[in-house]
């Protein structure tokens, strides 16, 4: 797949595995359930495509063929998060690319898309390139750089779009994700321009003019704990704005974390209306909500802040029926300085890329609250892998689990039920809001391009 920018067609992404040729050889992946239906499979990747596809127990792999006992899990296609944050370069002490990889393969991922606030901003060819090939050197995910929208995020002049995207990075989406593109005008001006490049916009959607001190929810629980507020319409009126530019103004535009019941009907409007608006939600605005912050825990803080119940329960609604497009993590690593300590000083962010699978099963699937139906494996697929490679317009991720595919897949074990602790995840820090719960299933195996770059949670570096 190509994507012309000013009539070249070298502006696409990089080819997967450009320093990385597929895995040569057999690998065979034992008595499978393709999107946990059906009967168990086999599914032989040879020289990293997906070869064979036939009954548990019927295939005879080559001789030298690496033969994986998978009895009942489930095979999936390979994760893809929209927006993660590896910090390299500039806070390696936190993240870097190889650590984040790590956790990207461990929680199924097989590309990740990584945010521009970094220290340099990602706003140069030169940057994107750089973290672009760490990624192809370390291999264990598809590591694609963010270009910043504006430059330095300093939200006053925009970043050369068409250079990063003709680099060798080849940038294909660009977000200021920390900060709000907040003047009207110069977000106008994004939209045309990324219209001509067919390159994707992120905005993170916050008015800083009503957010200004803001740590939590802007509610009953903020006021009771003393803390300032975050109002909703901070994040929704930017939601309506973008939305309107992009109906004037014909740019592709996709809205970050994803967080209030007014975004979802937004949303909604403008899915109604043809405008080509695109959105992500979090597994922790899904998930959690402001009750989390009566402990005045610094690892609960993150932005946009948890909501309330009712915002959870729209969120999930419109993942379900697609107003929302898909789970992003927000992964966001931060060192234990910079959430022990007073809730208003804490940085914003939780780690995200190894407990998303089974937090997404655990609400979806395997404990759905009381009202909600059940959702199936497929459409962890959808919202997890092929919604988002086509937001993207990323070759060779999130295909159809079926013969003469790229062999980027994830296999879940569904009996694997495990506890989260933040000292034993693959990421430098541990910020997990999750620490101590037990989750209900856990990714066995990655394979990229047909290279296991995980089993039984061990990395394959």
């Amino acid at each position: 797949m190509t994507t012309a920018v000013n009539g070249q067609k070298n502006a696409a992404y990089p080819a997967t595995g450009t320093l990385h040729a597929a895995a040569e050889g057999e690998t065979l992946l034992r008595g499978v359930l393709v999107y946990g239906e059906g009967e168990p499979a086999d599914v032989l990747v040879r020289d990293g495509v997906i070869a064979e596809i036939s009954d548990a127990g019927s295939l005879t792999p080559g001789e030298n063929a690496e033969i994986l006992e998978l009895d009942g899990q489930v095979l999936l296609p390979g994760l893809i998060d929209m927006h993660v944050h590896l910090r390299e370069p500039g806070r390696e002490d936190t993240e870097t690319i190889a650590s984040g990889s790590a956790a990207a393969a461990r929680g199924g991922f097989t590309a990740v898309f990584t945010m521009a606030n970094t220290d340099p901003v990602t706003d140069t060819p030169a940057i994107a390139e750089m973290v672009w090939m760490k990624g192809q050197q370390t291999n264990l995910c598809d590591v694609h750089p963010v270009g910043s929208i504006t430059k330095g995020l300093a939200g006053k002049d925009l970043t050369e779009f068409g250079m990063m995207a003709a680099s060798e990075a080849k940038v294909r989406m660009f977000s200021d994700d920390g900060k709000c593109v907040a003047d009207p005008q110069l977000m106008r001006r994004a939209v045309e321009y990324s219209k001509g490049l067919d390159v994707l916009l992120a905005q993170h959607c916050e008015e800083p003019r009503l957010t200004e001190g803001a740590v939590a929810h802007e509610g009953e629980t903020a006021a009771r704990l003393g803390l300032r507020g975050w109002p909703r319409v901070a994040e929704e009126s930017i939601v309506i704005r973008d939305a309107l530019l992009a109906r004037d103004y014909g740019g592709r535009t996709h809205i970050c974390h994803a967080s209030t019941e007014g975004t979802v009907e937004l949303l909604r409007w403008a899915k109604d209306h043809d405008i080509p608006l695109s959105a992500e939600v979090t597994p922790h605005h899904l998930t959690l909500t402001d009750e989390k912050l009566e402990s005045y825990d610094g690892v609960f803080r993150v932005n946009p802040p948890l909501r309330e119940h009712k915002d959870a329960l729209a969120l999930r609604a419109a993942l379900i029926d697609g107003t929302i497009d898909c789970v992003a993590t927000d992964h966001a690593p931060h060192g234990s300085e910079e959430k022990c300590c007073e809730f208003d000083k804490a940085r914003p962010g939780m780690l995200g890329l190894e407990t998303s699978l089974a937090l997404i099963a655990r609400t979806f699937i395997t404990d759905v609250p009381e009202g909600e139906e059940p959702q199936d494996w497929r459409f962890i697929a959808r919202v997890m892998s092929e919604r988002p490679a086509e937001i993207l317009k990323l070759p060779g991720q999130g295909r159809p689990v079926a013969v003469g595919e790229p062999a980027n897949l994830c296999v879940v074990d569904t009996q694997a039920g495990w506890v989260a602790h933040g000292h034993e995840l693959a990421s430098k820090a541990s910020n997990t809001p999750y620490e101590g719960e037990t989750l209900p299933v856990k990714v066995s195996t990655t394979l990229l391009r047909g290279k296991v770059t995980c089993r039984d949670g061990e990395v394959n570096n």
